[in-house]
């Protein structure tokens, strides 16, 4: 069953960190078509190292088609804190004030809570988690977004296989009016050949040969016989019809496929050289041009 190379999918996980903090993981995952297979990860400095296994379990799941991934989290709760003391600015500011308040004659009354409130004396950050404490429930998130983004995309493949089987069901409709029309078609170039020639022969007082007529009528209408342009044109829809069904990326293929049916429509349409049997090859060429636009959204 083939598969569509545009989808969608979201997952969130949560987890916590440690008591009373917690965070909660939220990842986007968007495709398009693409000649080969991208991933472009967009995801936080924090979770940057943890960038390389994301792409490896995206790669896994999509062989084709650009891959956007968004990634983001939110913390929940409080956090640990480091608190480190500048113990000798807070000697240095302590020291300066009884200067001071010698200088002035004053007494000295600088406290603990007072020095506390002095620049630089208290530096608190917080406690930075490992990005590999992280890693499980990103996968979590991830897991979910492409399970979601993959349903998608097998449902439009579902929608693509189906556009596939009403075309390939007319081109074989088509084809077979082809086939039909072929050897009217080199009839009537054999009987407008014969009066002709007959014509020019008895213009000229001639008595023509009618084995040597019928030897170049034969030739002739040898030159305008599509019937290999035919059995090729069948052999490679019943390729296209059965690639259709095999269980891997074959959008490649089928764009090889339709490349090949298109040659050889407009090599039917240029030996026959014929109105109505024109028609019918721009008709089928019409729904092969439509397949091949379908084509490039297949995985």
């Amino acid at each position: 069953m083939i598969q569509s190379m545009t989808g969608f999918g979201r997952g969130e996980a949560a987890s916590s960190v440690q008591e009373g903090a917690s965070f909660r993981m939220q990842v986007e995952i968007k495709s398009v078509n693409h000649r080969y297979g991208e991933v472009v990860v967009r995801m936080p400095k924090a979770l940057l190292v943890l960038e390389e296994r994301v792409r490896r379990l995206v790669s896994a799941k999509l062989q084709r088609g650009r891959v956007d991934v968004f990634i983001s989290f939110d913390e929940v709760g409080s956090r640990a804190a480091n608190v480190q003391v500048n113990y000798e600015l807070a000697k240095t500011y302590f020291q300066a004030g009884r200067e001071l308040a010698a200088q002035l004659g004053l007494p000295q009354t600088l406290t603990v809570e007072q020095l506390l409130r002095y620049p630089d004396i208290i530096k608190v950050s917080e406690v930075q988690e490992d990005a590999e404490n992280r890693w499980p429930v990103l996968q979590e998130a991830l897991e979910a977004a492409l399970a979601q983004l993959l349903a998608m995309r097998r449902q439009e493949g579902c929608n693509l296989q189906e556009d596939f089987a009403r075309r390939i069901a007319l081109l074989r409709e088509r084809l077979q009016t082809v086939e039909a029309r072929a050897p009217q078609v080199a009839c009537e170039y054999q009987e407008k050949l014969l009066l002709k020639l007959r014509e020019l022969l008895a213009a000229a007082g001639t008595a023509p040969d009618e084995s040597r007529v019928l030897q170049e009528a034969a030739l002739f209408a040898d030159r305008i016989g599509i019937v290999e342009e035919i059995v090729r044109f069948r052999s490679h829809l019943d390729q296209f019809s059965t690639t259709l069904s095999v269980p891997e990326p074959v959008g490649r293929k089928l764009d090889f496929l339709l490349q090949e049916l298109n040659r050889e429509a407009n090599t039917m349409a240029s030996k026959a050289n014929d109105f109505e049997l024109g028609k019918i090859v721009v008709e089928m060429k019409s729904e092969l041009e439509k397949m091949r636009e379908q084509v490039q959204n297949v995985e």
